[in-house]
């Protein structure tokens, strides 16, 4: 599966949202709704459930439609969610704080649908290497993605910082290729790459997305006022999700390797993906996910990555400039700037078969 772009932020693409915040207001009540999903393991559920009928019937349900179009580049596909052009779209727990949120655009992670459990990883040119080794070496990875954060939470595990090394950003379409050169000795980055490169010979992955599980989060955001004014437009998402998921959990071969064609990859090279991924099949294990403890401690150090790294926005005075809800009344950052919401409303539905 080739990935057409990255999970990543940068502080251009928030002039980009800033630009286009007006014309989010005055969501109302439609029957017309549209949603963004890009190539990536946890998300190549929306195609089959596009291709095979499952969105238009659960649409049809409540007399509403929706139109799912993949878009081929990650980050515009957010952009272009953030301006209006969509109700929602696939993206990382970290890009919806600092894309959208960090724009002004209040949205809501409708369906956590799994996280990366050994998907990402930090790749070590050697034999035997550990992650120690890493000090002083220029890391070549993509510069405010995800694999950044890796990085940054790898180096606490073992007392260093990103001053003990150089990160070098480095386009996700050229990393396997500089990974060959002589100069390049350490990289960052997630599958399929990361498969391409572990399987150079004499390296070491040091580190990887298992190691945090739970931080790296793939979700559906929907604009938090278009959810408001239309719950049968989040019910019909989920419904149709739940029952996708409920397919691939049986392992209905036929549509797994419908999955892995669209990806590119082969039914073996599909199934490896979702070894590394903790996929959410059942509504009940995502409703505990974003019930727990653990989900508000990791958005706060992202919400601190990514203030550290400026990519909260010109306005962030500190990492709790955006406030975040999650179910039960909690809210970390700012009680009066709430941008990101986690809820289990819908989920639950699914959870208890009341969609």
């Amino acid at each position: 599966m080739i990935r057409p772009l990255l999970r990543t932020s940068s502080a251009l693409l928030l002039i980009i949202s800033f630009l286009f915040t007006p014309l989010l207001a005055n969501a109302e009540t439609k029957d017309k709704f549209s949603v963004a999903w890009t190539i990536y393991a946890g998300w190549m559920p929306w195609d089959y459930a596009s291709n095979e009928g499952i969105v238009k019937k659960w649409a049809a349900k409540y007399d509403i439609e929706i139109d799912v179009v993949q878009i081929n580049d990650y980050v515009e596909s957010i952009n272009q969610y953030t301006a209006g052009q969509f109700d929602g779209c696939t993206m990382t727990n970290m890009d919806a704080l600092t894309i959208p949120a960090a724009g002004g655009v209040d949205s809501t992670a409708l369906i956590v649908g799994d996280f990366s459990n050994g998907n990402d990883g930090i790749v070590l040119k050697g034999a035997d290497k550990k992650l120690a080794d890493i000090k002083g070496q220029n890391v070549n990875l993509v510069e405010l993605s995800v694999s950044h954060y890796l990085l940054a939470r790898a180096l606490d595990t073992v007392g260093m910082t990103e001053k003990d090394l150089k990160v070098v950003n480095t386009s996700d379409a050229d990393l396997v290729g500089v990974f060959a050169t002589n100069d390049v000795t350490s990289t960052v980055t997630w599958n399929p790459l990361l498969s391409e490169i572990t399987a150079v010979p004499n390296t070491s992955k040091v580190f990887d997305s298992s190691d945090i599980p739970g931080e790296i989060i793939d979700l559906m955001v929907v604009n938090t006022q278009t959810l408001n004014d239309n719950p049968k437009f989040g019910k019909a998402l989920v419904g149709a999700w739940y029952e996708i998921m409920e397919i691939m959990n049986s392992g209905d071969e036929a549509a797994l390797t419908s999955m892995a064609t669209a990806s590119g990859t082969d039914l073996a090279g599909y199934q490896s993906q979702l070894a590394a991924t903790k996929m959410f099949y059942n509504a009940a294990d995502a409703v505990a996910f974003v019930e727990s403890e653990q989900l508000p401690a990791t958005m706060k150090s992202v919400s601190e990555f990514s203030f550290d790294h400026g990519i909260l926005g010109d306005g962030a005075q500190d990492a709790d400039f955006i406030g975040m809800a999650y179910p039960n009344g909690v809210v970390t950052g700012d009680k009066d700037n709430i941008k990101f919401r986690f809820t289990v409303d819908y989920m639950k539905m699914a959870a208890e078969g009341k969609l």
